[in-house]
């Protein structure tokens, strides 16, 4: 049974279930910052929390979290690699339950972009790209320096939301970054969907989608920056 859950006691716990334990679980890493920053707290983030709090979609009003699951993996068809979110977050608003996939950040980016991941005209690149495009409702193939990453941790949110029936998916940017490393990145992101993205507000990501996707940058409490193991 693979989907048997390994519930945890504290923030190191997390470590075992990066993809290498070694190399990011590190002070100033995101693996680590979000795993005291979620692991201090009974419910979301402050900053979290206020920004769900503050969105006027009846789709997330009254917005309270269920479980979540660190090192999340999703599956995605025509390539082998699975999209493994930083952590999913099952939750409950007074619509039915809702899908979050939140990515932490520090200072690493966001990968390569678009044009470089599908730049080897691989079959199953192809076949994926045009996977994440119906999902997330895009008619035409995204230009200019898209990250692929946001494409397909934002499709993450509105699969698993799909499998739990979910009324609304939520992908949050939890950035720890103090110069908001990779900021313009989402930005470009959210243009895809026609939104000029603002800092801590859930935004509507267009409106075609399978299931309603909402989107936000949520600026983290830097203190967990220097959180070092007991």
């Amino acid at each position: 049974m693979s989907k048997i859950l390994a519930f945890t006691s504290g923030p190191n716990d997390w470590q075992a279930l990066l993809a290498n334990p070694a190399k990011h679980w590190r002070s100033t890493y995101s693996a680590r910052t979000s795993a005291y920053c979620w692991e201090a707290v009974d419910g979301f983030p402050p900053e979290v929390a206020q920004a769900l709090s503050q969105s006027d979609s009846p789709l997330l009003a009254g917005i309270t979290p269920v479980l979540a699951v660190p090192e999340f993996k999703v599956p995605l068809p025509g390539w082998a690699r699975a999209s493994q979110n930083d952590f999913f977050v099952l939750a409950r608003s007074a619509a039915g339950p809702v899908s979050i996939m939140v990515e932490g950040k520090v200072n690493e980016s966001f990968g390569p972009t678009l044009h470089r991941w599908i730049g080897q005209d691989s079959p199953g690149r192809q076949e994926r790209l045009r996977f994440l495009m119906r999902l997330l409702g895009l008619r035409s193939q995204p230009q200019g320096a898209i990250r692929y990453q946001l494409l397909h941790r934002a499709a993450s949110a509105i699969i698993t939301g799909e499998q739990y029936r979910a009324a609304a998916a939520v992908f949050v940017v939890h950035s720890f970054s103090e110069a908001l490393v990779g900021w313009p990145d989402y930005q470009a992101f959210a243009r895809l969907f026609g939104v000029d993205a603002m800092q801590g507000k859930v935004q509507r990501l267009g409106g075609r989608s399978l299931i309603p996707l909402f989107g936000v940058w949520v600026v983290g409490d830097q203190s967990f920056l220097a959180k070092l193991t007991a």
